[in-house]
């Protein structure tokens, strides 16, 4: 008997029709003979919702509290969940994140999984029920406190999960058909692709991609656990992410994200210790920096431009004036017309000329380059935002992923 790990998103319980619609499928996969665990998120927009709340009742944000109030969520939608799959006749238990042991670290807001005991999940695997698992949850050990895991928390609950009882897949429901090519509603032509490598999907998600979280895709990674990303609303299948391809495209999608922001400190002095002055801060006030790009000149100065997410922007602009100040440098300038585009796919690794042909077609199509990043399977490229669905469009054009099988085909 094989156990599978179900995680299924807001979309997919959002009302009791969609609920019953999950339960359904739960006890297909149960009655095709497999051990299932589930794990859920809130319902449709809930979590917003009681962010809403919060902020009517009070104009500080209580991480302690906030954490006691979004957990509830989770806990709505399991328990309605279990009701509808007893409804068919079968055993169903809901379980918290603490319940089912899921530890944590202790920040609140964004907690990190240390540890899945697991203990209670097993004994209901045990017992032929059905487990159902809060997402997006946990417990400190320690302090006993309860915490919630930041954005893709219930993905990342969910592949946790899997590599902790071992299963053999781990599935996400969601309301789209898989990972895509580029981003669908914006792209007209691109398709679903039937398997990614964990390393391509890792590049795609930090790229933009937004079927699946980053963290999820690292705990599938280092737990060789597939997963398998399939839409709530049909049966047909989605895309396997798991850690060897059939063939290594040499592009696999087109990625885009337009959710950062560019800071410049213009006029640093060029010399040993100014660039960690500005950085450390950075790091210690959780500012996540995505690429960097230092110019220097002859008069013995230098800019440094970094990408930081916008809602991180406040707080890096704040340090960089102060860092600014510190060392003499001219001025701090903030740009928020900017955007991501990303190039990703495991054949660049021995295929000549990726870079080359990217910065020919944006080149093409007057969409000037402002910074540049790489990785051994991604080319990354910031520019206007304004210009962004131009530039994934071109880009998903030129190079027909991931049917391309060579640059110079």
């Amino acid at each position: 008997m094989a156990l599978v790990v179900q995680k299924f998103g807001g979309t997919s319980v959002a009302d009791a029709d969609r609920i019953r619609n999950v339960a359904r499928r739960v006890v297909e996969t149960r009655r095709a003979g497999n051990d299932v665990v589930v794990v859920v998120s809130a319902m449709g927009k809930t979590t917003d919702e009681l962010i809403r709340l919060a902020d009517q009742v009070s104009s500080t944000p209580y991480l302690r509290e906030m954490d006691m109030l979004l957990t509830a969520g989770e806990r709505i939608s399991m328990a309605l969940l279990a009701m509808a799959i007893q409804d068919h006749g079968l055993d169903a238990m809901s379980l918290t994140g603490s319940q089912a042991g899921i530890l944590t670290t202790n920040a609140h807001g964004s907690a990190k999984i240390t540890e899945i005991r697991g203990d209670r999940v097993r004994a209901g695997l045990d017992e032929g029920r059905i487990v159902i698992v809060a997402g997006f949850q946990g417990v400190d050990p320690d302090s006993k406190e309860i915490t919630t895991l930041g954005r893709g928390g219930s993905d990342a609950t969910a592949v946790a999960l899997a590599a902790a009882l071992s299963a053999d897949a781990c599935e996400i429901f969601t309301d789209v058909d898989g990972v895509y090519t580029a981003d669908p509603r914006m792209v007209a032509s691109a398709r679903k692709l039937e398997e990614v490598s964990f390393e391509e999907m890792l590049e795609l998600a930090s790229s933009g991609a937004g079927v699946l979280m980053a963290r999820s895709v690292e705990f599938g990674r280092r737990y060789n656990v597939p997963i398998h990303v399939r839409s709530s609303f049909h049966d047909g299948p989605g895309t396997w992410v798991k850690e060897k391809t059939m063939e290594e495209a040499v592009i696999r999608g087109v990625a885009h994200d337009a959710s950062e922001a560019k800071v410049t400190v213009h006029g640093v002095p060029d010399k040993p210790g100014v660039a960690v002055a500005l950085f450390e801060p950075l790091a210690s006030e959780g500012v996540l920096v995505d690429m960097i790009v230092q110019n220097v000149s002859n008069a013995g100065t230098t800019d440094i431009s970094f990408t930081v997410p916008v809602e991180q922007l406040d707080a890096a602009r704040t340090i960089a004036q102060t860092v600014a100040e510190s060392v003499g440098a001219a001025g701090v300038d903030v740009d928020e017309n900017i955007a991501k585009v990303s190039l990703v796919g495991a054949g660049m690794k021995s295929e000549t000329g990726v870079a080359a042909r990217m910065f020919r077609i944006l080149s093409d199509h007057g969409i000037n380059i402002e910074m540049i990043s790489t990785s051994p399977v991604r080319i990354s490229c910031v520019v206007r935002g304004d210009q962004v669905t131009e530039a994934v469009t071109s880009l998903h054009d030129g190079f027909d992923p991931p049917r391309m099988s060579a640059v110079n085909s």
